[in-house]
């Protein structure tokens, strides 16, 4: 047996050498990270974000839709339950200057926005569910967003939601998963991205 087999790339092995390449053609790269919830995409986004010092990453779930848009004919919507409207005004036009800039982030738990600052830097990150939704692909495409899509298994997804929430692991089951799920299905997601990645059990991810 060998006492040293050799070790699959990690997932940050795969993405670095193509945001590398964008940096040094261009001065700055944007990685987008879409995928199941569960997968590691947080994780991932800090992994790269140490990787690249500091790199600042920006979270899909600052931009749920705020209470008063959570109508029925939106929440029928695949994906409709994110701001994307904001986002593109925002965080969009923000990435294609180059410079740092201001958005906004939404707290569920009180409904209020708080200002957040996304500092200029040669690589910036974009995480979370349904940020390849197609009203995003057009300016990703126009920027060279390096995008990656994150699968899980499902019993190791469902084994990192009871780990990291357990109280909300029903609540996942039930509505979080399905949601995400029709939103994949609808737009084919996964196809959509550069890269399809799947995230392999570790005991250190939540």
């Amino acid at each position: 047996m060998n006492p040293n087999p050799i070790q699959p790339p990690s997932l940050l092995e795969k993405i670095t050498p193509l945001l590398d390449a964008a940096i040094e053609r261009t001065g700055r790269a944007l990685c987008v990270i879409d995928g199941c919830c569960g997968g590691g995409k947080t994780t991932l986004a800090q992994e790269l974000s140490v990787h690249y010092e500091g790199a600042p990453v920006i979270h899909m779930d600052d931009f749920f839709l705020p209470f008063d848009m959570r109508t029925p004919e939106r929440l029928s919507m695949p994906g409709g339950n994110v701001h994307h409207e904001r986002f593109a005004g925002q965080v969009i036009t923000g990435l294609k200057s180059g410079k740092s800039f201001l958005y906004q982030r939404f707290d569920c738990a009180t409904g209020q926005m708080e200002d957040r600052t996304c500092p200029a830097h040669p690589l910036r990150i974009v995480e979370g569910s349904y940020s390849l939704h197609p009203a995003l692909q057009e300016a990703w495409q126009a920027m060279g967003a390096v995008t990656v899509f994150l699968s899980v298994e499902e019993e190791e997804q469902l084994r990192r939601i009871a780990r990291r929430a357990p109280e909300k692991l029903q609540a996942f089951i039930d509505r979080w998963i399905p949601l995400e799920k029709k939103y994949f299905q609808a737009y084919d997601i996964k196809a959509r991205a550069q890269l399809a990645l799947t995230s392999l059990p570790r005991e250190d991810l939540p």
